[in-house]
């Protein structure tokens, strides 16, 4: 009953919520650690007569296992799903993960770098190298944009509007979105493709992707992780650095700038504008600063 329960949670994550190869898989990964669980505890129940108390003692064991808070919390969200997929399909007569409480987690907001910080970054690449314009031409796209690092690494040739100073970006869910692109990506993009991009030979079925390893194939996430990665070093800075810093430091500055959350939002892509709250990490003296040009009761005497 698990196995063909496990199929067509796939099937459904996969055609009806169209969610990423990497989403799929983490959900799934959900359910089989649950599984696990209940062969550990010598269970045996079909998903229709797990209840509540299963759920809350599969969590108590998993949280023993050493796992994060963060882990548990994400894993908590992939039971709901499986368990929302079996209520649709009435493999369950009630949902047991309704009530189920996932661990409160304490907000940590992401590394922000100085707009000199990736100058600083950028600047640490050697374009002597046959990598070098595309790596340049990756980060400033990554900045200018605030992509995700799946987006970049599936970034196509046919996705680029640069006259319109636009790109195509196919997101979370594979829900599009148009993102204005800034001179300096757009520049040095071009300068890839001159000088390097359009004369590589590109592996079968890579042949529209815009940034390739040197095999000819697109570039992994792990790779511009590294890439990125070892920039920092470089450049001298200790903080932790991630594709998603970029993203994150993008995203700031524009507010940090004035920019209007919604546009920011739709930028990013988030169908949320919590979500969008939550990446837009405000220093308070941006937020005093704020409330003193703009609230009558802060405003300065003179």
């Amino acid at each position: 009953m698990w196995l063909d329960s496990k199929k067509g949670f796939q099937r459904y994550l996969t055609s009806e919520k169209s969610l990423s190869g990497n989403s799929v898989e983490a959900y799934l990964h959900d359910v089989e650690k649950l599984t696990q669980y209940l062969q550990s505890a010598d269970i045996s129940k079909s998903p229709a007569e797990i209840t509540l108390k299963d759920l809350q003692q599969f969590l108590v064991w998993v949280s023993e296992l050493g796992m994060t808070t963060a882990s548990q919390a994400r894993m908590v969200a992939g039971i709901r799903q499986f368990f929302r997929y079996c209520s649709i399909e009435d493999i369950v007569k009630s949902d047991p993960a309704v009530l189920l409480e996932a661990p409160r987690l304490r907000k940590a907001l992401p590394e922000v770098l100085a707009y000199e910080e990736i100058e600083a970054i950028i600047a640490q690449i050697d374009l002597s190298k046959p990598e070098g314009h595309r790596n340049r031409a990756m980060l400033e796209t990554m900045y200018s944009c605030g992509l995700r690092v799946s987006e970049i690494v599936n970034l196509k040739l046919s996705q680029l509007y640069l006259q319109e100073e636009f790109i195509r970006v196919v997101g979370k869910g594979n829900k599009e979105r148009l993102v204005p692109i800034g001179s300096a990506a757009i520049e040095q993009i071009g300068m890839y493709r001159e000088g390097f991009r359009n004369r590589q030979q590109a592996a079968k079925g890579a042949e529209d992707f815009l940034f390739l390893n040197r095999r000819g194939k697109p570039l992994s996430r792990v790779m511009v992780f590294l890439i990125l990665k070892e920039l920092a070093a470089f450049a001298g800075i200790r903080k932790n650095i991630s594709p998603h810093t970029f993203r994150h430091s993008f995203a700031t500055h524009l507010v940090e700038r004035g920019a209007n959350l919604r546009a920011v939002q739709q930028m990013l892509g988030h169908a949320s504008i919590t979500t969008t709250e939550i990446y837009t990490h405000l220093d308070n003296n941006y937020l005093k600063d704020t409330l003193q040009t703009f609230h009558p009761a802060f405003r300065k005497a003179f």
